[in-house]
């Protein structure tokens, strides 16, 4: 017999039972759709980190102290003498005080404040839509200067020029000098976009804070990260005679790391979606057994007129691989259309369809109609045509 004949008689017992056939699929359906949905969220994080860090390139280093105390400060002076440094490029210490009060008028908002030098802007890779940014001079003088980021600067002006207008920033007033570009978060996960960024020295006066807990520190090329890394490790240790207070992070490592515990995470995910697809076949298995045991006396007189073995085991087989493989092919196109609604569902997520992960569950949903309908199949084709004919 042939396969087109086969497939014939398949499809023509799948529009005898619409319902049953449908719920039989439900399984597979529900497994290949996940698989899809949640394998393009995962990527989509994965290149959101990767758009995240994209503009800081891989140069950047990161050191932050873990510890309390005057046995854990880090002084300004000391850090800007570093940056005489073979392989430095620029280090901008930080100081960030979040859920700060900031008023202007009689409008008052938190922000996150950021105390830093005059080379922050161009480590973080960030630009100025108007006004300037932190000057030495700002430093040296301890100047009540700001420059802040556009939902500040949304919210507090809406489309009025802010250049040079006063904000009460924790009680102290500072000018408005410039206006950043929108840019998102940093590294440390800090929002430019709704942060006041003011002269470390200032901030350090204002906010009576004495030590810095962050520092950027840029090497001059991506070769010399290694090098600048233990220059950093020798100088923190000299200071504080232990590695246990601090850790210093580069950019790669960072977008390894959160890639890596992303990518962790989608494979547990896709694990637990694929049982769905284990379930779906035990029930293809399940459906296939009662039709054999329906379709007892046609198996016989089939049998009886002068059908092989082989032609009642590839009916059967290719009945429950044609569900399974219909089951697979909604599923498919049930994941596409979530994975392509879901960023205006949730649009903090972004997904990234993978053709190659959607061919490959639905080969997957083909092949559990193959093995799981191989026991139904082989069933029938045991049967005796006497005993299959004297079956009710």
């Amino acid at each position: 017999m042939r396969i087109w004949e086969l497939f014939q008689m398949a499809m023509a017992t799948v529009r005898s039972n619409p319902l049953r056939t449908v719920l039989t699929m439900l399984g597979v359906i529900i497994g290949v759709s996940s698989v899809i949905t949640l394998v393009s969220i995962g990527q989509g994080t994965s290149k959101s980190i990767e758009k995240q860090y994209e503009g800081l390139g891989t140069n950047l280093l990161t050191v932050n102290l873990l510890g309390n105390g005057r046995a854990t400060q880090l002084k300004y002076d000391e850090l800007m003498e570093l940056e005489g440094t073979s392989g430095i490029s620029a280090i901008a210490p930080t100081m960030t005080r979040g859920s700060t009060s900031i008023k202007y008028d009689r409008t008052t908002q938190t922000y996150n404040v950021i105390g830093t030098n005059d080379r922050y802007l161009d480590m973080q890779k960030g630009k100025i839509a108007s006004g300037r940014f932190l000057a030495a001079a700002d430093l040296d003088f301890r100047n009540h200067v700001a420059v802040i980021g556009t939902e500040v600067a949304t919210k507090f002006f809406g489309k009025d020029d802010p250049i040079n207008e006063e904000i009460n920033v924790n009680g102290y007033m500072y000018t408005i000098i410039g206006v950043l570009e929108s840019k998102g978060s940093n590294t440390s996960g800090t929002s430019l976009d709704s942060s006041v960024i003011v002269p470390l020295p200032t901030m350090s006066r204002d906010f009576k804070l004495g030590n810095i807990r962050s520092t950027y520190v840029e090497a001059e090329s991506g070769d010399q990260v290694s090098k600048v890394q233990a220059v950093l490790e020798r100088y923190l240790y000299s200071k504080f005679k232990s590695t246990s207070g601090y850790n210093i992070f580069n950019s790669s490592e960072l977008i390894t790391a959160r890639q890596a515990a992303s990518s962790t995470l989608t494979n547990q995910l896709v694990a637990v979606a694929a049982i769905s697809l284990l379930v779906g076949g035990i029930g293809i298995m399940n459906i296939m057994l009662v039709t054999v045991s329906e379709r007892t006396r046609e198996i016989g007189i089939r049998k009886s007129i002068g059908a092989k073995r082989r032609n009642i085991l590839l009916q059967f087989l290719v009945e429950a691989t044609l569900i399974s493989g219909m089951g697979g092919l909604i599923g498919l196109i049930v994941g596409v259309g979530l994975s392509l609604a879901w960023p205006y569902i949730n649009p903090s997520q972004e997904t990234s369809l993978s053709l190659s992960v959607g061919l490959y569950a639905f080969l997957f949903s083909a092949l559990v109609g193959v093995i799981f309908g191989l026991y139904p199949a082989n069933k029938a084709s045991k049967l005796k045509p006497i005993d299959a004919l004297r079956y009710d």
